[in-house]
């Protein structure tokens, strides 16, 4: 599968896309396509292409949601509404296409309770009876150069230890229904510029 998966692929005129999918289809042994993007870069026209590539080959689209509280999406930037999301799955599940959604666990000042209610949300979330199909739990990690990482070295927040965020992990999984399938249940940034958690750069 040819993961178009870092910053938003759909960011491009179709023309661009075609090209670049085409590209990849192309190529030995490539079965279909996963495309990530953001729910507000999902006009008309590029809902019309990705229905056209899922007709002709194997296709999911990732849509970074993060969080469902709007106040966490204000202060990370998400730069959309929760009601962007909803029109975008929406819209995508009404052309028959495969969605995945990304989490991230542990964002600044949101509470256990919180980050579940983001599950449970996304747990019942359904168009016509189709649910979400996949999930992608991705454990919250500062990174040196960002702004975030200036908070964290203020005290303003602290990151998971490792038993808690297994901890949670396990409750998000007790909340899912058993057919959406669970991609990811952590992630990792460059050991290089890791600032925390420390524990997460040794994914094994």
């Amino acid at each position: 599968i040819a993961y178009f998966q870092s910053h938003t692929n759909t960011y491009a005129e179709p023309a661009v896309l075609r090209r670049l999918f085409d590209e990849a289809l192309a190529w030995p042994g490539v079965v279909g396509l996963a495309v990530a993007t953001r729910p507000d870069c999902l006009p008309p026209e590029i809902l019309d292409l990705l229905d056209e590539y899922n007709k002709k080959t194997f296709l999911w689209v990732e849509l970074g949601l993060q969080t469902i509280h709007e106040k966490t999406a204000e202060f990370i930037r998400r730069g959309y509404k929760l009601s962007v999301f909803e029109d975008a799955f929406h819209r995508l599940k009404a052309a028959g296409l495969t969605v995945i959604v990304h989490v991230i666990l542990g964002l600044p000042g949101e509470s256990k309770e919180e980050i579940l209610n983001t599950i449970r949300y996304l747990a019942a979330l359904n168009h016509d009876g189709k649910r979400i199909d996949g999930i992608k739990l991705q454990l919250l990690h500062v990174l040196k150069g960002t702004d975030l990482n200036d908070i964290y070295l203020s005290g303003a927040f602290r990151t998971m230890e490792l038993d808690e965020y297994l901890e949670l992990v396990g409750d998000c999984i007790k909340l899912l229904p058993q057919d959406i399938v669970i991609h990811r249940i952590s992630g990792d940034g460059p050991k290089s510029i890791l600032t925390a958690p420390l524990w997460s750069g040794n994914k094994r």
